[in-house]
């Protein structure tokens, strides 16, 4: 039968400490402040370019030194994307596009959408 008695020596217990927690676990504003900009790009929607204009400029103002040592890149590059990215949302405003109609020879100022049914053919003079 086995002993009942604890095999275990008490001077070589060693207690139990917790790692220590790594200081870069990730910086979600920088990401939002990266990401958001080229959302709006492929959206074309303003009020996600303006969201992320003023989540670059928060960002960019709340880095801290540390944050500034071991960024990739710069904050002002985020802010000078999504600045850019707001002017790409409001280029429809400054620069239409220009209305071709389609392309059966409808004349410009007659056409749609470019997804209706073309317009009928006339007939030829061999069908008389």
């Amino acid at each position: 039968m086995a002993s009942k008695k604890d095999m275990r020596r008490e001077d070589l217990v060693v207690p139990y400490m917790t790692p220590p927690k790594k200081e870069s676990e990730g910086d979600l504003s920088a990401l939002i402040a990266t990401t958001l900009p080229m959302a709006a790009l492929f959206t074309r929607n303003k009020v996600m370019g303006w969201s992320a204009v003023l989540f670059a400029v928060q960002h960019w103002l709340s880095e801290s030194p540390e944050q500034r040592a071991t960024a990739t890149q710069p904050a002002y590059l985020s802010v000078g994307l999504s600045l850019m990215a707001l002017t790409v949302t409001y280029f429809q405003m400054f620069f239409p596009p220009p209305n071709l109609g389609n392309l059966r020879g409808t004349p410009p100022t007659e056409a749609g959408t470019g997804t209706e049914a073309p317009p009928a053919v006339p007939p030829s003079f061999e069908d008389w």
